[in-house]
C-alpha cells in the first residue's frame, strides 16, 4: 500500500495552482498554500487537507483576479 505524504501532496497543490494561474507570482501561490495549510494543523483527519487547501487557495486567487480585472 502506498503511504500518504501530506507534504508531497501539498507540493503537488502548489505545482497545480502555479500551472493554473501562470499570471500569479509562484511565490505568492506557495505562501498562500502554506498559510492555508497551517490553518488545518489541528485537524484530526488529514486525508482531505490538501484538497481543502487547494480549494480555498483557488477561491482566493479567483477572487483576487476578478477584483483586479474590474
Amino acid at each position: 500500500m502506498r503511504e500518504f505524504s501530506e507534504e508531497r501532496a501539498i507540493g503537488e497543490v502548489v505545482a497545480r495552482l502555479t500551472a493554473r494561474y501562470p499570471s500569479v507570482d509562484p511565490t505568492r501561490i506557495a505562501t498562500a498554500v502554506r498559510r492555508v495549510h497551517e490553518g488545518f494543523v489541528s485537524s484530526a483527519v488529514r486525508d482531505f487537507v490538501p484538497l481543502l487547501v487547494e480549494r480555498h487557495v483557488r477561491e482566493e486567487l479567483d477572487h483576487g483576479l476578478r477584483a483586479a480585472a474590474v
